[in-house]
C-alpha cells in the first residue's frame, strides 16, 4: 500500500498519477519529488535520478518525467512484456 510522505496516511491508487492529483486526506501534492520513489536528500539535486531534471520545490506537484510514487509495485507494460518474449524465443535454446 502506499503512504502519503506528509501525513503517513494510507493511499489507494489506481492508474498513474497526474499533476493534479492530491492526498484525500492531507490534500497534498502526489506528484512532487517528495512522494517519489528516486526522492534522497543526500544525493545531488536531492533525486537518485541522474537524468532527470533539477525541481527547486520538492514539496509541488511538477512535469517530471522519472517519477513513480513511494511504494508503487513496478508492472512490465505490455511492449516490454512482448519485446522480452521475443528475445527470450530467439534464444532459447532447441
Amino acid at each position: 500500500m502506499i503512504r502519503c510522505s506528509f501525513c503517513n496516511k494510507e493511499i489507494e491508487i489506481t492508474g498513474t498519477v497526474t499533476r493534479s492529483d492530491t492526498c484525500p486526506h492531507c490534500g497534498r501534492d502526489l506528484r512532487c519529488c517528495v512522494q517519489c520513489k528516486f526522492y534522497d536528500p543526500g544525493s545531488y539535486n536531492e533525486c537518485k535520478e541522474v537524468s532527470a531534471e533539477r525541481v527547486m520545490d520538492k514539496e509541488r506537484a511538477n512535469f517530471c518525467d522519472y517519477f513513480i510514487i513511494k511504494g508503487a509495485r513496478e508492472s512490465v507494460s505490455g511492449k516490454e512484456a512482448l519485446a522480452r518474449q521475443s528475445l527470450d524465443n530467439l534464444f532459447k535454446k532447441k
